[in-house]
């Protein structure tokens, strides 16, 4: 290499060097004194997400839960708490809660609140699950004996399957948990119920709270262990996470509440025989055809009697039937009796979580009577009814003969003169009535 083109070489890079120079000091900011000794950057406030569970545990709620522990994982947050007031739910949404905050990562705070609030049946397992349980004053834990599909507790082997099997898991989880496994087999075997006062005497929860204020203060400093190890919960000037469910879970949350799926499957019914009824409605029948098909999506995710399923359906038939058929109201009384002994069976499982209210069946009761004894018997009526216009209207309708009529003359129906001929011979000032309209001709016969 030459010496001048090294020196081009050079002073490029000299200038390359002074022209990033400026650059990288502004990046870097003013020269700052020289430290003695490091300084400790101020610790970022601790995040906590907090979920309320007003209802019965169903498929909804554990995919809400199930996605706030997911969040929580997510976002690093110190814990999530659930303020939770529920009479119990089912049995495969209450496991598969159970089993996600068992192998959450991050701590889960179960909370009964606010005041009046109850972690019943379903609730009272999920309450064991939690890291840390806690109550707030004037509510209730316990009552959490398992029941079969009519709402009772069945003395059969296999209700005492299901028994043991609810006692152990129950004490699995509160040995777990360092709770009082007695108490906790009591809950399930005899449906024992605590409030807060003793609950937390006798260590069925960790802790009482009379707000979210002061259960955070409370939880700053405690121990619980995460996946086999030792954490300490700092909570104090926690940010705090309302988590709230997607609307599509909100949706459908309300569409799987019994009270709401009953009333859909009762307007799905009415929608289609409106429609069937009235062939060419449309309207009627695309609210029904919908309403059924919500229906039915709620009945996937609820315990359903198929008996009291049935009966519906035989009281349906029996009030449609008694439009067509003369049977002195039988057939309504029967409707009626069906209608009601099977929205009392339709919904199973737990006596606390899925029950149909009884102001809802009897209001859908006394609704369903009158829709089909007045209204739908009105249309079927006004559909028998002779027609009193056009050419039908003149059927059977009587008249005079102003005219011998042998067989053609002339007569007088309906307040109008028409020609008119019969197949006897009737004599002027008769009375006649009319059997056929022949275009603008009748035929008549003597009355």
């Amino acid at each position: 290499m030459t010496l001048p083109r090294a020196g081009a070489l050079l002073a490029a890079l000299i200038f390359l060097i002074l022209g990033f120079a400026p650059a990288a000091a502004s990046a870097k900011g003013p020269p700052s004194a020289p430290r003695t000794k490091a300084e400790p950057a101020s610790p970022a406030a601790p995040e906590i997400d907090i979920l309320t569970i007003d209802g019965a545990i169903q498929p909804i709620t554990a995919q809400v839960i199930v996605r706030a522990i997911d969040g929580a994982e997510k976002h690093d947050r110190e814990m999530l708490i659930i303020r939770l007031d529920t009479p119990g739910g089912l049995d495969t949404s209450m496991r598969e809660i159970i089993k996600r905050i068992l192998v959450s990562r991050v701590p889960v705070v179960v909370y009964v609140a606010p005041s009046g609030s109850r972690a019943a049946s379903a609730g009272t397992f999920i309450a064991m699950a939690a890291h840390v349980a806690a109550m707030s004053p004037g509510t209730s834990i316990g009552a959490a004996s398992p029941v079969n599909l009519g709402g009772g507790i069945a003395d059969t082997t296999m209700a005492h399957k299901v028994r043991n099997d609810a006692i152990s898991y129950i004490r699995s989880l509160a040995a777990q948990r360092g709770r009082n496994v007695d108490w906790a087999e009591k809950a399930v075997r005899e449906g024992g119920s605590l409030p807060e006062s003793d609950a937390l005497k006798m260590n069925v929860v960790d802790l009482v709270a009379r707000d979210d204020d002061d259960l955070l203060r409370q939880l700053d400093g405690r121990k619980v262990t995460i996946g086999g190890e030792t954490r300490t919960l700092h909570t104090q000037n926690a940010v705090r996470h309302a988590f709230t469910m997607s609307w599509r879970q909100g949706l459908l949350s309300k569409i799987v509440d019994p009270n709401v799926a009953y009333i859909l499957f009762m307007l799905g019914f009415y929608g289609l025989i409106f429609e069937l009824s009235s062939p060419g409605s449309i309207l009627p029948g695309v609210v029904g055809g919908i309403c059924i098909l919500l229906a039915f999506l709620a009945f996937q995710t609820i315990p359903i009697n198929m008996t009291g399923l049935a009966l519906i359906l035989f009281a349906m038939t029996l009030f449609i039937v008694d439009l067509k058929v003369q049977s002195h109201g039988i057939l309504t009384a029967g409707g009626i009796v069906s209608l009601v002994l099977g929205s009392l069976l339709l919904i199973g499982g737990d006596a606390g979580m899925a029950r149909i209210s009884y102001s809802v069946i009897g209001t859908v009761v006394v609704a369903t009577v009158v829709f089909f004894v007045f209204v739908l018997g009105a249309a079927f009526r006004a559909q028998r009814r002779k027609p009193m216009t056009g050419r039908e209207g003149l059927i059977g309708e009587r008249g005079t003969a102003l005219t011998d009529l042998e067989p053609g003359g002339r007569v007088f129906v309906h307040g109008e003169y028409w020609e008119a001929e019969s197949s006897e011979h009737i004599e002027r000032g008769s009375a006649v009535v009319v059997d056929q309209v022949d275009g603008m001709r009748l035929r008549v016969h003597k009355a």
